[in-house]
């Protein structure tokens, strides 16, 4: 991938770099929080498929006594026990509702049983076998429990492992994606802001420079001008101009003698 590519195309200001900056402080406080998400989230996964383990053994257990408690019932009463219970029953005993758990900000289903009433089976098996059907309804409550409890884990278990996917794609996005993205612009845009400063200081070190060539000729031509005052000054004080000057030894004329 190209650098264009590595960096948000944006432009290299100071007010753009403190942008750029508060972005990347949001992404890493996200990428920390995620993390620390994802990390509760298998935690409380791996504690799942452990209960969904130990469930599934128990259910076997559970479920194989039910069937031998059918059987020996089925023995006992005899094969028409179904439709002496199905007399027997108007309304389930055995439900089972639904609710939702908070876990790290995600919503797992759970389902749980409840009693509701009781179960009106006094005259079932009153000739012969009661004892076994009353064993043998209390093996299939017992086993529509587990199953019940099975049910709610492996819910929560498929819930919670497309959450953690979810998850780790957003903490991955941030890592090998966004915060590297917005580190480069950063990186990008200081060097930027330092080559612009290198060339202002450049310029201004030419501007000075020139200033001071300037500064120069004219501290020369003050001085020039200054001897050439001087020298005019004092040739006005002496009363004889240069010009004017002769050769005070060569001798034109006699002067006359003077007479006391």
């Amino acid at each position: 991938m190209s650098g264009q590519s590595q960096r948000l195309n944006v432009v290299p200001t100071v007010t753009m770099l403190g942008v750029v900056k508060a972005r990347l402080v949001g992404a890493t406080r996200g990428h920390a929080l995620l993390k620390k998400k994802s990390d509760a989230l298998t935690v409380q996964f791996r504690q799942i498929l452990k209960n969904i383990v130990s469930t599934k053994e128990s259910m076997g257990v559970v479920m194989q006594s039910s069937s031998f408690a059918l059987t020996e019932a089925k023995y006992v009463a005899g094969e028409n026990i179904k439709h002496v219970v199905l007399e027997n029953v108007q309304n389930a005993t055995l439900k089972v509702r639904a609710r939702q758990e908070n876990i790290a900000g995600v919503k797992l289903p759970k389902f749980e049983y409840f009693h509701d009433g009781e179960t009106k089976n006094d005259l079932t098996g009153l000739a012969r076998g009661g004892q076994q059907v009353k064993q043998c309804r209390a093996a299939y409550v017992k086993a529509i429990e587990v199953l019940v409890e099975l049910a709610s884990l492996q819910t929560s278990f498929l819930t919670l492992d497309e959450a953690i996917k979810t998850t780790n794609r957003r903490v991955n996005a941030l890592e090998n994606v966004v915060k590297p993205r917005l580190e480069n612009t950063i990186t990008y845009i200081k060097t930027e802001l330092d080559e612009l400063e290198r060339e202002d200081f450049f310029r201004l070190k030419k501007v000075q420079g020139y200033k001071k060539r300037e500064i120069e000729r004219q501290m020369a031509a003050a001085k020039d001008f200054k001897e050439e005052q001087i020298a005019e000054k004092y040739s006005l004080q002496k009363g004889v101009s240069i010009s004017s000057a002769h050769n005070l030894l060569a001798a034109e004329a006699k002067d006359e003698d003077i007479i006391f």
